[in-house]
């Protein structure tokens, strides 16, 4: 994905490149599935013994300290060989959420997990179906003399039922909306009051609906400060979104290449497909729109690193829309292109089409970033 490679982030690539053609082939992706959010996750232990995990962690919590640009390299691997792991919601989404608001307690107690792969994160914002403005909080969050005690549901929760540790989003006061007002909290998976639902979700992935029932936490669980969680989510959220659309500019040019192949041998009325106008034509509209694609995400990954909130948000926002509908019309076209073989369970490009679906609607689908650019 990036135009110029460091020699750490060329070593990088190659690594990444064996994993997804030899060690989760597409042909061998089944097994891996059957066991991931396992204990014993073979594929989650690989990543940590590679370094994954700690790529992108800060040196002093047992990362390797590597840029938003080594995890847009990273990404955009995971998205060409269809990677299905809980690495978004811990290492992108969790890890975003502690490096910005923790205390070096909590940093320190819960980064050097992440970076050896003994702890994965979930982060636990959506209360409603369809209601993606993380200011809709109806869990409250009451304090007490020792602590706080959470009451509500959430919903949607990513990979929350393999998590070690939830970041969970409740206020403590204000009305529903007020984006004044909202806490984040580190609680624990095993924590007294809390239970979950689990789900596959349709990209072969895991989600969970989760149920806090009077939870008592100690003061240290709260991230940041109280009221004032909102900013730290919406970091978090952002530095998901970004990691998505870098993986679906993977998996969008997987999708152009697998259809090219195809129809240079396909045949039809005695002559392969591609060598139809109309389908070359089809074609280049798909090599149009991953490029287009492949430059956004980038953008989007770069605006991580800005200081200026608002324009990292227009920048990330920008990015989900417009890699959003480059996704929706490569999948399309390729599902078309390739005909009923397509939605086989068997072949992959129906499987790459699912998960493009799931990326444009996780962390908001390109009508929720839209008004968002616009400050709507």
């Amino acid at each position: 994905m990036l135009p110029t490679l460091t020699d750490e982030q060329r070593l990088l690539k190659e690594s990444l490149e064996r994993f997804r053609q030899q060690d989760y082939a597409f042909e061998k992706r089944k097994g891996p599935l059957a066991k991931l959010g396992a204990k014993d996750d073979p594929v989650w232990a690989q990543f940590a013994e590679l370094g994954w995990l700690a790529a992108t962690l800060p040196e002093e919590h047992g990362g390797l300290g590597g840029s938003h640009a080594d995890l847009a390299l990273m990404m955009e691997q995971f998205g060409r060989g269809l990677v299905t792991s809980p690495f978004v919601p811990t290492v992108v989404v969790g890890a975003t959420a502690l490096r910005v608001a923790a205390s070096e307690k909590q940093k320190s107690e819960i980064l050097p997990g992440i970076a050896e792969g003994r702890t994965k994160l979930a982060l636990a914002y959506l209360e409603t179906p369809g209601q993606l403005d993380p200011a809709i909080v109806t869990t409250r969050a009451r304090v007490e003399t020792d602590g706080f005690v959470i009451s509500g549901s959430k919903i949607a929760a990513l990979y929350g039922n393999v998590a070690d540790h939830v970041l969970v989003s409740a206020r403590a006061f204000g009305q529903v909306g007020d984006h004044q007002g909202v806490s984040l909290f580190l609680v624990p998976a095993n924590a007294k009051g809390l239970t979950l639902d689990a789900y596959r979700t349709h990209d072969d992935g895991w989600a969970a609906d989760l149920h806090f029932d009077h939870v008592n936490l100690p003061a240290e669980a709260l991230v940041g400060s109280a009221g004032s969680g909102l900013e730290t989510i919406e970091a978090a959220l952002d530095a998901g979104a970004a990691a998505l659309c870098a993986e679906a500019v993977g998996a969008m040019w997987s999708l152009h290449d697998m259809t090219l192949d195809y129809i240079k041998v396909r045949k039809q009325f005695g002559a392969t497909i591609g060598s139809f106008q109309a389908i070359q034509h089809r074609m280049v509209n798909i090599y149009m729109k991953c490029q287009l694609a492949q430059s956004m995400a980038l953008a989007g990954m770069a605006a991580l690193d800005s200081a200026d909130t608002a324009a990292r948000r227009r920048a990330v926002s920008a990015a989900k829309v417009q890699v959003g509908r480059a996704a929706r019309h490569v999948g399309e076209d390729a599902i078309q292109l390739h005909g009923g073989i397509a939605m086989t369970d068997e072949y992959a490009a129906g499987h790459y089409f699912k998960r493009l679906t799931m990326i444009r609607l996780t962390f908001g689908d390109e009508e929720y970033h839209l008004r968002r650019y616009l400050g709507r």
